[in-house]
């Protein structure tokens, strides 16, 4: 794996071809090899589902990374920024295990869907709360409706909702992994935009979920 400096990190992902495709495969390995010694903290690498989860965060990271680049301050060595990246992630990822099981495919894929339950329920929220939250979760079903495209949308549901590899959505969307990893990052961006516009922030809506 080649050395690159900061500003070459920045650079290579900032470009098209080659290149991005080449940082983007060398990160990846990067954030892929210390992640599992960070997680083992807090999950055993022996449950079921260590590998899985070491494999969607990486996943996730990539996409934030590119999110965010502009973000990087230079302050320290760009992987270990990145790294660090990855263990929020990770965290983030474990404490939203617990409603990750909701019927999040039915309000993505049906916009008419009603919330599921779940989502809104709270044993401490009194009635102008919950439908509070179920306005949101309504905003937020129709934001996805409008902004994203159909492949998108289906990337979307794949990865995030079902919670397949990405190898594995490549595939079944019949392109390559970086192609994904730019059509997530465009997706994402669309919604970010639009949520904003729309008074809403993404920790507010991860807090609807987590209090689901």
């Amino acid at each position: 794996m080649p050395t690159r400096t900061n500003e070459e990190w920045i650079a290579d992902l900032q470009s098209d071809g080659a290149a991005r495709d080449a940082a983007l495969e060398d990160l990846r390995a990067v954030i892929a090899k210390g992640l599992p010694y960070a997680l083992s903290r807090w999950v055993s690498p022996s449950e079921p589902q260590f590998e899985f989860l070491v494999e969607e965060v990486t996943q996730e990271t990539l996409l934030r990374i590119l999110d965010r680049l502009h973000t990087f301050e230079g302050r320290s060595q760009f992987t270990t920024w990145a790294h660090k990246i990855a263990i929020r992630i990770a965290l983030s990822e474990l404490r939203r295990k617990r409603w990750r099981d909701s019927s999040l495919d039915e309000m993505v894929d049906n916009e008419d869907a009603p919330a599921p339950e779940s989502l809104l329920e709270d044993s401490s929220a009194g009635p102008e709360t919950s439908v509070e939250r179920a306005d949101m979760m309504t905003r937020v079903r129709r934001v996805i409706a409008e902004e994203v495209t159909d492949r998108q949308r289906e990337a979307l549901l794949l990865l995030s909702v079902q919670d397949m590899p990405m190898d594995e959505a490549a595939h079944k969307l019949k392109t390559n992994r970086n192609a994904l990893y730019k059509l997530l990052h465009d997706a994402r961006l669309r919604l970010k935009r639009r949520l904003t516009l729309e008074g809403l922030s993404a920790q507010e809506v991860l807090t609807a979920f987590e209090q689901g």
